[in-house]
């Protein structure tokens, strides 16, 4: 079987366990909807509100993305799926490329929500001159998110207390998405006067930021996940 095959079949296959558990539905997307909230509470300013919106959707997609990874690998190890794939001498490659995919739909469609959630309680406003830079800094940040995800979520799998080692492992890593995400976004919705122009060589950062580490994990995954 081909690797782009497995690849899709890996991806599918994480895909129908979330439309039957609907967790993205039923507890990421109310978690994700809750923080922005609360930062709303916290700032209580529609000024402060409006200029730092794209930093709270990045910061809300970093914890949700936690979640999803801490639950996508606790089903593989208690299930023993992953280690099921590696003994019946399936392509790590494919595995991990076919798990970022799953990853990078969900992580998709919780942006896009959150976005939403920016706009409309925070006041910020999206022209029409910053949708295609929107859209490109959506798909590169998400890209760099999903590897990140895969590659340290099969790393923190077979270790105990992988709930608090995951976030150690992550958060320092996605910091340049953090930032460049942001930036981005702010040319896009043009916070604080920002140009669009402003955000293509941000866009930049994440595409490298994204290919770095989707060779890097097709290349790290297997090894990791066997130790």
């Amino acid at each position: 079987m081909k690797r782009r095959q497995i690849i899709q079949l890996i991806a599918a296959k994480d895909l129908r366990i979330e439309r039957h558990s609907r967790v993205v539905a039923n507890q990421i997307l109310p978690f994700a909807g809750v923080t922005m909230v609360m930062f709303g509470f916290a700032l209580d300013s529609s000024d402060v509100l409006e200029r730092v919106a794209p930093g709270l959707v990045w910061l809300a997609t970093l914890f949700s993305l936690l979640v999803l990874v801490q639950r996508t690998f606790a089903i593989e190890t208690d299930d023993g799926a992953l280690d099921a794939l590696r003994v019946a001498g399936v392509d790590p490659v494919a595995i991990f490329w076919g798990k970022a995919l799953a990853l990078a739909v969900q992580l998709a469609v919780l942006e896009v929500v959150l976005l939403g959630a920016a706009l409309v309680l925070y006041g910020a406003e999206m022209h029409v001159g910053g949708v295609l830079l929107l859209v490109t800094t959506l798909v590169a940040a998400t890209c760099g998110l999903a590897a990140v995800g895969t590659l340290y979520g099969g790393l923190a799998a077979g270790f105990k207390g992988r709930e608090t080692l995951l976030p150690l492992l992550v958060f320092p890593v996605v910091a340049p998405v953090l930032i460049g995400a942001t930036r981005a976004v702010e040319s896009a919705l043009g916070t604080a006067g920002a140009a669009v122009s402003e955000g293509w060589p941000w866009v930049g950062l994440l595409a490298v930021f994204a290919v770095a580490f989707g060779v890097g994990g097709s290349l790290a995954f297997g090894p990791l996940v066997d130790e």
